[in-house]
């Protein structure tokens, strides 16, 4: 099953809120900056990240979700330090 490229940023104005949602999207991504997660999910796992931000925010936060097709994610340019997350590969010996 083919899994989808999503950005996620958030500006959450509660310590404690941000912190929970940062440590929720930490299951789910690679933090890229302060308040941005690369993120390649499966269906089920996209559900659920969805599921938890939903709870997580309140009416005063923003939190922001891109989903990017992989045409796109090949065009991202970075200026600086850093790469796009790649794919997590397992390989069985």
């Amino acid at each position: 099953m083919a899994k989808q490229f999503v950005l996620v940023s958030y500006d959450i104005s509660k310590n404690k809120r941000r912190l929970k949602i940062m440590k929720t999207l930490e299951g789910f991504g690679s933090r890229v900056q302060y308040s941005v997660f690369e993120c390649q999910l499966k269906p089920a796992q996209l559900i659920e990240m969805r599921k938890k931000l939903y709870h997580l925010a309140k009416e005063e936060d923003s939190v922001r979700l891109y989903y990017l097709s992989t045409n796109d994610v090949k065009r991202i340019e970075i200026f600086g330090n850093g790469e796009v997350t790649a794919e997590d590969l397992f390989y069985l010996h």
